[in-house]
């Protein structure tokens, strides 16, 4: 008995993809400018604490709270104008709390509890304090000191303190201690607790990244990407011809720039994360225009003398069948992470989603038509030189005689 396999694309199949590249082209690159206009004009992405520095708070309530009356209330606590943002399902009562401000301890704040510490404590050796470091002093004496007598003279200037911890030292050697005072999640969460009462409120964690960290971390994830397609460009030109890695590369950018419009239109956080996706997409996309590639070569063999528009449509319809499965498969993977998946997990799987379907469009109306304009540039170009008027040699024989 005769068995019958599906088929999703029939044999022989032969869509004119190359038809609509000026179509495609244009389209891709009106999206395009209109991300990067939202990126550095409005409305700009909803950066997460990662890169716009400051502290984040995930906090969970035992009650249904409205955002609009958590966000007054954190605000009221002299943080400037915060952001909420609901977490996981509704029913969870989940919220990410972010605010600009890292640390309650300021500099200034820092100077008097010193002075205070040493009318105190005259033994103090040293005192440090560094912002960046978050709500905590480290200070040194010349021999052990009471815990508490230290919580009192930093108290004194109205700085509540949650620790005083001993680190140890050595016997002759001077005695360090760390003084954790209230911070930001310590100050929203008594606040939360006063109103909703005690037991409904849980501070779940806090996150602080200072402001020069995460414009360090922008810059590198910038560079991240940067180099990832730096790299594919060098590996497109070795593995095929570098006639190929343009259209590759171009490719790339749009898919890039296209996933990157998720975090702009759904105002969803871009952070650390939303850069593992943006190189996830990046490595799904090359790989499956290298497959292209890859038939593109192997047609141009079999098929010697065809012209290239006619090689890349062959070879697009070839592996139409292949490119639609695996990109359904992958697809079909990131569904439990959108509907089961809460916070930057489901972010994740929906920008991978968006990028997924960028990364199958730019194979098709991307890369492969950017490489028969290459090719048709190059051909013309020369066509122009072949064309000009050759400049006539000078006759020796000729000038001597004048």
């Amino acid at each position: 008995m005769e068995m019958k396999y599906f088929e999703l694309i029939k044999p022989g199949t032969k869509y004119d993809f190359v038809k609509y590249r000026g179509i495609a082209v244009a389209v891709s690159v009106a999206v395009n400018l209109l991300v990067l206009a939202g990126v550095l004009f409005w409305p700009r992405l909803n950066y997460g604490v990662d890169f716009a520095g400051g502290t984040e708070l995930q906090i969970h309530s035992k009650q249904s709270i409205d955002p609009g009356d958590l966000r007054d209330l954190v605000s009221k606590q002299g943080f400037g104008e915060p952001t909420v943002q609901e977490y996981g399902n509704k029913a969870d009562n989940q919220f990410l709390v972010r605010v600009e401000r890292i640390a309650l301890l300021t500099p200034e704040k820092a100077e008097v509890i010193k002075a205070d510490v040493a009318q105190a404590l005259p033994e103090l050796a040293s005192f440090r304090f560094d912002p960046e470091t978050g709500d905590k002093v480290d200070v040194t004496f010349k021999k052990p000191v009471d815990e508490a007598r230290l919580r009192a003279a930093v108290e004194k200037s109205g700085t509540p303190v949650k620790e005083v911890r001993p680190l140890l030292s050595r016997e002759g050697k001077d005695s360090e201690y760390t003084v954790i005072t209230q911070g930001t999640g310590d100050k929203i969460g008594q606040a939360l607790r006063a109103k909703y009462g005690p037991d409904q409120i849980d501070v779940v964690r806090t996150d602080y990244v200072g402001p020069q960290v995460g414009k360090q971390l922008r810059i590198d994830g910038i560079l991240a990407v940067l180099y990832a397609m730096g790299m594919i460009l060098i590996y497109v030109g070795f593995r095929f011809d570098f006639r190929f890695s343009p259209g590759v590369v171009i490719a790339l950018i749009h898919d890039a720039i296209v996933t990157l419009g998720f975090f702009v239109v759904s105002r969803h956080e871009f952070n650390l994360t939303s850069v593992t996706v943006i190189l996830t997409v990046v490595g799904y996309s090359v790989n499956d225009t290298i497959v292209v590639y890859d038939r593109i070569r192997e047609n141009a063999k079999r098929h010697k003398g065809m012209p290239l528009r006619d090689l890349i449509n062959l070879s697009i319809n070839e592996m139409l069948g292949r490119t639609i499965l695996t990109s359904g498969a992958t697809a079909l993977s990131l569904l439990g992470l959108i509907f089961v998946g809460v916070g930057s997990i489901q972010d994740f799987g929906l920008a991978m989603l968006v990028g997924i379907i960028s990364g199958t469009y730019s194979t098709w109306y991307i890369a492969s038509p950017m490489t028969i304009w290459i090719e048709e540039h190059m051909a013309q170009r020369k066509a122009i030189e072949a064309a000009k008027p050759r400049a006539k040699k000078s006759d020796p024989h000729a000038a001597a005689a004048r």
